[in-house]
């Protein structure tokens, strides 16, 4: 069943996240909490030559915002700014819209998508990607 599969994708991304460390010497970070659910997550980018060249994160917190997190570094790691920027953008619209579009989605992604099953959980999928946009518009404005 599709949702078994998605199920699984999230548990392996919480359980075995392969981007859950501290980063030496970000060139940018965030951090923000769900109070409502008591997630707690920190994000760390280093950026060369335009390009997020590592992201990673530490978390506290729910099984959907931690491997969220780490699906997120997945996808952007290689991105552009701009890129990662807009990433993000459709990912916020991929989490809150009825209609998923024209863009196909990496399996990993489509299983967050499932979470929208659970609309009280979305704000956990979607708070590192908030949280990486807030840090990547930070870093912008004082280059």
């Amino acid at each position: 069943m599709l949702n078994d599969l998605y199920r699984e994708v999230i548990l392996q991304h919480y359980q075995s996240p392969r981007n859950r460390r501290p980063l030496d010497n970000p060139d940018l970070e965030g951090s923000a909490q769900n109070p409502l659910c008591g997630d707690e997550i920190t994000i760390f980018a280093s950026v060369a030559e335009g390009l997020l060249a590592d992201v990673a994160f530490q978390a506290r917190g729910c099984s959907i915002s931690q491997a969220s997190a780490d699906i997120m570094a997945d996808a952007l790691r290689g991105k552009t700014l701009p890129e990662a920027l807009g990433a993000i953008s459709e990912f916020e619209h991929l989490m809150q819209d009825d209609e998923p579009g024209d863009v196909e989605h990496p399996e990993d992604l489509q299983a967050l998508r499932s979470v929208r099953r659970f609309p009280v959980r979305v704000k956990c999928a979607l708070l590192p990607w908030v949280t990486l946009g807030e840090a990547i518009d930070r870093y912008r404005a004082d280059q």
